[in-house]
């Protein structure tokens, strides 16, 4: 009778109460799910079970650094899960979506980035490269050699690194990341012998945005890992522990050190003057690290970051020199000068034969804003002569703007009337560069007047980078715009005497040239080379630089 009316109680108040029961048994049912995942190690533990099953080939990676043999081996290590410290691979794809595709893609990525976590690492990598890849052109596809090696380079351990150093043959693996993002990176940088990506399925020269399946067996073994190493087994592996050890190079690997999660977080980052080769050229409008957090507040920021960028550069055209300065600053812009102990006017006043030519600035060349940021700090107008400006940006300059032709005698002629007309402003490197290093100055300049001032200029964003090769130039100062809070820092030199009268036959416009751009470079403390601009439009365009028109 107790049972019969506890019965018809409990029916009841399922009646009464139908959701609160509904969650009450889905919680039991999840209780007892995870329940019997804990009760059965092997199912929660299999990887580890796997991993140290054969206890004489799976080893601790620190013990990794007390070998002495390593020069002789063929090192066999994976990519996300030995090299970078990152695990995340959303910030890579991010750079692929926003840089070779656009920023609706990258928006419809970032939308997606709640449910790649949810379904899994398999299928949450298959949902990335789909949006990143789908519609892109094979051939025009230069986001791998050109943006991610600087990001790439920026996540590498040091302690991997220096492990990997030590090794003879290095051969690169991935189970996640497509070739064609990573082969750059790890040849031209990091000097690997050979990278294995996935693969990415294509159609007419278009990526599919399907990646192919893993290939179960390799068939140039010696090719990949060397002749000698496959005979004698001196292969060793590194990757991380609980990941996936399917490769079929792993399986030919005579030791595998195993990474911990543990080990990875205690690395540092490797240091910019321990790259194998130095980073100068890179291109790309994202200047910081696409991370989601870093990504939703740029897309936070990008509705406002236009408009305060349409109302700082209608402030620079329209308002006089001694408002537009204060103007911007109020806006977050930051311009800071600094000049020589001899001034510009007593360098001119000095000289005993005193001419009737304008001053001859000649800078060094961060982004297209020079000239501009040159004026508002001097609060004087002048002459910029440029090798390569768009049509937009040409009609939309407050100063006077004149294209060189790239022809010696057609250019000195050119100058030499513009500066009987006023002061000039010249960047001979050609082009502009991000890093801290100077490219070769041409050494025109050097024989267009006798007082040359030496400009040295430096640049500083957040978030977008004012500069590009393969993208649309007219945005240039747009982007530069958009960020937070950019900076300009003037350092304007004492002045050098040039060869437009001098009769020293000892001093050629080449020792002129290579002068200036060593004062510049010790005042920004940037290391001078002899790269020039065709040098980086090959490395990051594939192209010369000199196209017939500017878009």
């Amino acid at each position: 009778m107790h049972n019969t009316s506890s019965d018809i109680g409990t029916v009841n108040a399922e009646k009464m109460f139908p959701r609160a029961f509904f969650f009450e048994n889905l919680f039991f049912f999840f209780f007892r799910v995870i329940s019997r995942q804990f009760s059965n190690p092997k199912g929660l533990q299999r990887s580890f079970s796997n991993v140290h099953g054969v206890h004489g080939k799976y080893q601790k990676y620190a013990s990794l650094s007390f070998r002495s043999d390593l020069s002789t081996k063929t090192l066999v290590f994976n990519v996300e899960g030995t090299l970078l410290k990152s695990y995340s691979l959303f910030p890579y794809f991010m750079l692929v979506a926003f840089e070779a595709g656009s920023l609706l893609r990258a928006l419809v990525l970032f939308l997606s980035y709640p449910f790649i976590c949810l379904v899994g690492q398999d299928m949450g990598l298959k949902i990335m490269v789909m949006v990143c890849f789908f519609g892109i052109k094979r051939e025009s596809f230069r986001v791998g050699s050109a943006v991610l090696p600087k990001f790439f380079l920026e996540d590498v351990g040091l302690e991997a690194f220096e492990e990997l150093k030590r090794g003879g043959r290095k051969v690169a693996v991935s189970d996640h990341f497509p070739q064609v993002m990573i082969e750059s990176f790890l040849r031209d940088y990091l000097d690997v012998n050979c990278v294995l990506g996935r693969e990415l399925k294509t159609s007419c020269g278009y990526f599919l945005g399907l990646l192919e399946e893993k290939k179960k067996e390799m068939l140039n073994l010696e090719e990949i890992l060397g002749e000698d190493s496959v005979i004698s087994h001196d292969i060793i592996g590194i990757s991380r522990l609980n990941s996936s050890l399917d490769h079929p190079l792993f399986s030919h690997c005579k030791e595998i050190y195993l990474v911990k999660r543990v080990d990875k977080r205690s690395w540092q980052h490797l240091p910019r003057d321990r790259y194998p080769k130095p980073l100068i050229f890179h291109d790309g409008r994202l200047a910081l690290r696409p991370t989601p957090l870093a990504t939703l507040a740029l897309f936070m920021w990008v509705p406002f970051g236009f408009v305060l960028a349409l109302i700082r550069a209608a402030m620079a055209l329209t308002l006089p020199y001694s408002m537009s300065i204060p103007t911007l600053t109020f806006t977050g812009v930051k311009v800071a000068i600094s000049r020589p102990k001899l001034s510009p006017s007593a360098l001119r006043s000095s000289k005993q034969n005193e001419s009737k030519k304008g001053l001859l600035y000649v800078c060094n060349h961060r982004t297209l804003l020079d000239p501009l940021y040159l004026s508002f700090a001097l609060k004087k107008n002048f002459t910029a002569v440029t090798y390569s400006l768009s049509r937009l940006s040409e009609i939309l300059s407050p100063i006077r703007t004149v294209r060189l032709t790239r022809d010696r005698e057609q250019d000195a002629k050119m100058m030499e009337r513009l500066l009987n007309q006023g002061d000039l402003v010249v960047c001979p490197e050609g082009t502009t560069c991000r890093e801290p290093y100077l490219l070769r100055f041409s050494p025109l300049f050097a024989e267009m007047s006798d007082d040359i001032v030496p400009v040295a200029l430096d640049a500083h964003v957040s978030m977008f980078y004012g500069t590009t090769a393969g993208g649309l130039k007219c945005l240039d100062p747009l982007f530069f715009l958009m960020n937070p809070r950019p900076s300009y820092t003037i350092q304007l030199l004492d002045g050098v005497s040039g060869l437009s009268t001098c009769q020293d036959s000892d001093k050629s416009r080449f020792d002129v040239a290579n002068y200036v751009q060593s004062e510049i470079g010790k005042a920004l403390s940037f290391e001078c080379t002899k790269l020039t601009r065709r040098d980086k439009y090959l490395i990051l365009a594939g192209n010369e630089g000199i196209t017939c028109s500017q878009r």
